[in-house]
């Protein structure tokens, strides 16, 4: 299972993706799925076991992230 970090701008998203991925994180951006919607329209994909690393850094960066999900690949 992976999860979804949602954004409501494609800067968040963009800067949530290189944030993660210096941190040692797997991240890439994903389009958001039709269940759920976002005003960008975009999302980042991440591990599900790292989700409580990527709470944190989203956090200490300051990156608004609008939501997590939890998705089924």
């Amino acid at each position: 299972m992976a999860c979804l970090a949602t954004f409501k701008t494609t800067s968040a998203a963009l800067m949530f993706e290189r944030t993660c991925r210096a941190s040692g994180i797997p991240a890439r951006i994903a389009p958001v799925p039709r269940k759920l919607s976002s005003s960008c329209g975009l999302a980042c994909e991440f591990p599900c076991d790292k989700r409580q690393e990527v709470e944190d850094i989203s956090l200490t960066k300051k990156i608004q992230v609008a939501g997590y999900h939890d998705i089924d690949e």
